[in-house]
C-alpha cells in the first residue's frame, strides 16, 4: 500500500467517554520472551517498535503485569517515559506465572490491590487509565474481585475498569457491582464465541478489544486471500481489517515484537471493505491449522 501509514485511518472510538483514541491499537505482550517470560531477544528492538508504534498514530497500547511479569509494563515506560499527551496505557491484573505459558487466576482482592501497586510502579504512573480484570477466578467470588477494582478506582488509582475473557453473564454480575467501560476476549476469523458480547458493547456503549486477532492458525488461507488480493494487501491485514469493519465497539490490538510487522499490522487501518465484503468474510468457515 503507498499511503503513508496512520493508525488514525481507522478512526476513532471513546474508552469510557472521555479517552477518544485511534481505533487500532497495539497489545504489547509480543515484546516479552519465549513463552511470554523474561526479556525479548533484544530489548532494543522491542523499544524500537513500541516508539515506532507512537508514531505512527498509535495511543492505545494494552499490556498485564503477567506478560514477562513486569517486563511488558518496564519496556513500555523505558521507551516512551514520560509519555506523550493523549497516550492511554491499559494494563491488566489477575493472572500469575509459575512458568512460561502457564497462566493461573488470582483474582484475590489482596492480590489485585498488589497487583495495581506494582503496575503503577512500573509505568512510572499514578492512575491507570483502564485496569482490567485479567480472568475471573473460579476460586474466588466475581464480585469481590470486581469490588476491589471499584475501592480502588474510587482511590484513584484507576480511571476506567474493564473486564477479560467473560461470557455475558459474567460481564453482567461485574457491571452490577461497578461501572465496566470495556471487553476483552479472543475474537477473530477463527473464533466467533464472543458475537453477542461485541453485539451488546455496540449497543452499551461498551469498547471490545479482540486479542488474538488474526487468530493463530494460518490466516491466508484461499478464501480470505482471494478477498484480500482484491485490496492488494495481505491475509492477515484483511483480517484486522474486518475486524474494524465488523462493529463500531472494534478495538483491535495486534502485538509483535517485530517493526516491520509492526507496519504491516498498521496498514490495515487503510483498508475498506465494502458491507457486501464485510458479510462475504463473516461467512468464512475457518479452523486453525
Amino acid at each position: 500500500m503507498s499511503q503513508q501509514l496512520d493508525a488514525a485511518a481507522a478512526g476513532t472510538i471513546a474508552v469510557g467517554g472521555d479517552l477518544t483514541v485511534h481505533r487500532l491499537g497495539f497489545g504489547a505482550m509480543r515484546i516479552t520472551g519465549k513463552g511470554i517470560i523474561g526479556d525479548p531477544p533484544d530489548r532494543a528492538e522491542a523499544k524500537r517498535v513500541l516508539r515506532r508504534a507512537v508514531e505512527l498514530g498509535v495511543d492505545f497500547i494494552d499490556t498485564a503485569d503477567s506478560y514477562g511479569p513486569r517486563v511488558s509494563e518496564e519496556l513500555i515506560a523505558e521507551a516512551l517515559y514520560p509519555y506523550p499527551g493523549g497516550l492511554v496505557i491499559a494494563t491488566k491484573g489477575g493472572l500469575l506465572r509459575p512458568a512460561a505459558d502457564q497462566w493461573t487466576p488470582d483474582g484475590r482482592p489482596e492480590h489485585l490491590r498488589a497487583a495495581l501497586e506494582g503496575s503503577l510502579r512500573a509505568l512510572r504512573l499514578e492512575r491507570i487509565d483502564l485496569y482490567q480484570l485479567h480472568r475471573p477466578d473460579p476460586k474466588v467470588p466475581y464480585e469481590e474481585s470486581i469490588g476491589a477494582l471499584r475501592d480502588l478506582r474510587e482511590q484513584g488509582k484507576i480511571r476506567h475498569i474493564g473486564v477479560s475473557n467473560v461470557d455475558r453473564d459474567e460481564l453482567r454480575r461485574a457491571r452490577q457491582v461497578t461501572e465496566i467501560v470495556s471487553v476483552q476476549n479472543r475474537y477473530n476469523l477463527f473464533d466467533r464465541h464472543s458475537d453477542d458480547l461485541i453485539d451488546l458493547c455496540e449497543k452499551e456503549g461498551l469498547v471490545f478489544l479482540p486479542w488474538a486477532p488474526v487468530g493463530r492458525g494460518d490466516v491466508a488461507t484461499d478464501a480470505v486471500a482471494a478477498i484480500a488480493r482484491r485490496h492488494a494487501v495481505s491475509s492477515y491485514q484483511l483480517a484486522i481489517a474486518w475486524l474494524l469493519a465488523r462493529s463500531p465497539a472494534m478495538l483491535p490490538i495486534p502485538g509483535t515484537g517485530s517493526v516491520a510487522h509492526l507496519q504491516d499490522n498498521l496498514a490495515a487501518a487503510h483498508v475498506r471493505l465494502t458491507p457486501a465484503e464485510v458479510v462475504e468474510v463473516g461467512k468464512l468457515q475457518l479452523k486453525v491449522a
